[in-house]
């Protein structure tokens, strides 16, 4: 079975592949399918409600049509959402794999920063990052970016260190290899499947900080939808349609529901967790031989020089009968051979 197959294998999974392909399309596409301008006002058709035959999922407080704004504001959040996990796959997992074969001084500071980070409340800090650029799309990713970084650096660094001291990453080091010849060729692939993982989760949770600072005004500026800005726009008409805010924040839920459950899917598929092997089986691996086996034999019974019945019987009374009981006796030690696996 491939790799495909096990991460497809549960209806779950592909319930969420169809949803997150429906909703990647819907990015790209979606303003050029939207039935109505998502900017046109209608004073006329204020609050309309959903099932009508013009408005599927009705129109907003301004006669706006909701539907086209949901397909269109799609990109805006889902790529706001991708340009933050870049952000912080680009400053976290690299620096991570790095650190491991950086000196003492460089690791801890890597460390502390990190564990500086994490101490951020990441709305506040988003709001002064934000605060900083002219762009406020721009600071919603920086912000939220930067403070995804430690994420991805501490599971990289984790990752890592399960391959630093294997016996083939030793071999090379010994043999002259560069630190960036030995995390090519030896630590990148197998730290991927982990780092994909932690990629989905993180999108997911970059869906919902995107809708949150869009909620707060941040982000993308309105008049332009985003599936954050509607609820924040529709809250403040619940009492002429309290419906409104249910249809941006189904696909904000839905989006983030699908990257958590392709987490757990790709986790099965991609077999995480067990990647690191022992040292005698990566060496194996790697080439051709494991690490010397202990071999315990017990003592061969040999003819020669077995005594006599004259000898025995000797022995025998030599015991003599105020022998201490015979599990106290000391057996005969086992011969240990130490010898090569091939």
């Amino acid at each position: 079975m491939t790799t495909l197959h096990r991460t497809f294998s549960t209806w779950t999974a592909r319930i969420a592949g169809t949803v997150l392909v429906t909703i990647l399309l819907l990015a790209v596409f979606g303003g050029a399918i939207a039935p109505d301008d998502p900017l046109g006002q209608n004073p006329n058709d204020t609050f309309v409600h959903a099932g009508n035959a013009a408005h599927l999922l009705g129109t907003d407080y301004v006669g706006r049509d909701v539907l086209s704004r949901i397909l269109a504001g799609a990109g805006a959040s889902v790529l706001l959402a991708l340009a933050m996990v870049g952000v912080g796959l680009m400053l976290g997992a690299l620096p991570g794999v790095l650190s491991v074969f950086a000196g003492r001084a460089t690791e801890f500071a890597l460390q502390r920063f990190t564990d500086a980070l994490m101490t951020l409340p990441p709305i506040v800090f988003a709001i002064a990052v934000a605060g900083l650029f002219a762009n406020g799309q721009l600071g919603a990713i920086v912000a939220i970016g930067v403070l995804l970084a430690p994420l991805f650096f501490r599971v990289a660094r984790a990752e890592t260190l399960g391959y630093a001291h294997t016996q083939y990453v030793e071999a090379a080091q010994l043999l002259g290899a560069s630190r960036w010849w030995i995390v090519r060729r030896h630590i990148a692939r197998k730290v991927v499947p982990t780092i994909a993982v932690t990629t989905a989760t993180a999108t997911g949770y970059a869906v919902l900080a995107a809708a949150s600072l869009g909620f707060l005004g941040l982000g993308v500026q309105a008049p332009n939808p985003t599936w954050g800005g509607m609820l924040a726009a529709n809250v403040q008409h619940l009492a002429d349609d309290a419906w409104a805010p249910i249809w941006p924040g189904l696909f904000i839920a839905l989006t983030a529901w699908s990257l958590n459950a392709l987490a757990d899917a790709l986790r099965d598929g991609l077999s995480v967790g067990s990647q690191v092997l022992s040292p005698a089986a990566q060496a194996e691996a790697s080439f051709g031989f494991t690490e010397p086996e202990l071999v315990l034999e017990e003592p061969a019974a040999s003819t020669a020089g077995t005594p006599t019945g004259a000898e025995a019987a000797a022995l025998d009374g030599a015991e003599g009968p105020g022998d201490p009981d015979p599990l106290t006796k000391r057996a005969a030690p086992a011969r240990v051979e130490v010898g090569h696996a091939r």
